[in-house]
This record gives C-alpha cells, structure tokens and sequence, in this order.
C-alpha cells in the first residue's frame, strides 16, 4: 500500500538526487524495505509522506556517499552529463544547465533546494524531513537560487 500510494512520488525525489533511473529504482527498493522494518517505529507525528521523504532522502545521500568513497572524482561522470546520457532522460538545454548548476550546490542547498523547488514543499514540511530549522532553511533555499543564478548568468 506504501509504494502503490508513495512509490511514484519518492521515485522521483530518489531520482533528483541520485540521477541514474537503475540508482533510483535500487535507493528506493532499499528506502522501502527500511520503512516496512521500521513501521512500528512510526509514531504518527508527522505525515507518512514526511517520514518517507526522509527516510528516502536519507538512503540516497548515503548511496551517493558511498559512491563517492568508490569513485575517484576525476572518473566520476557529472550530474548533468550523466542525466543527459540517461534514456529516460527527455529535457532540453535549460533542464541540463539547471542540473548542472544545482550539482554545484554544496549538499545541504541541493537537498533544500529539491524539496521547495521541484516539489513545492513548504518550509515546515523540509524542516520535519531534514530535522533542521525553517531558518535554516529558508537561508540555504535562498543561498542555492542566488547561487543558480549566478551560474546562469555566467554560463549564457
């Protein structure tokens, strides 16, 4: 019931994060099996949606981190040139420049910057996921879009 109400959803936040359709599908069968192990730990203080955000976000930064402890940085691929690569990938030149601007956002701005950009979640919703403050927050969002800017208006 949890992935056939969620799955499509958390796919595609999974998806933002870790680029690769094949990583997705493996974070989120991972993500999935954590959440039905630890439905008794579910208090019912948040939304389940909240709690699946976050213990989804939480296992595809600990897939990219150890990704990253595998990878050598000269080898890894970028962000953006490994969406563009993807066959499932339909975006034009904007949605590239967009993915390479924001893989160039220290963690914490990316993840924010997901959150209330693609999905529209109001700062109250991030901070129970992230289990950080709406200041926080609200500054890292603003920080990202100055820093997005930036990077568009240099790479025009």
């Amino acid at each position: 019931m949890l992935v056939k109400k969620h799955g499509k959803q958390m796919y595609w936040k999974v998806r933002q994060i870790v680029v690769r359709h094949e990583d997705a599908d493996d974070v989120l069968q991972n993500a999935f099996l954590k959440a039905w192990t630890k439905i008794d730990d579910f208090r019912g203080e948040a939304n389940v949606s909240t709690w699946l955000y976050r213990i989804c976000i939480n296992e595809a930064l600990d897939f990219l981190r150890k990704k990253r402890e595998l990878l050598s940085h000269d080898g890894e691929m970028k962000m953006a040139d490994t969406l563009y690569a993807d066959e499932y990938f339909d975006g034009n030149e904007t949605q590239k420049k967009l993915f390479q601007a924001i893989e160039t956002l220290p963690e914490a701005q990316r993840v924010t910057f997901s959150l209330r950009y693609f999905d529209e979640l109001p700062y109250s919703e991030i901070s129970k996921i992230l289990g950080t403050s709406e200041g926080g927050l609200k500054a890292n969002y603003h920080l990202a879009v100055k820093k997005i800017k930036d990077f568009f208006s240099k790479n025009d």
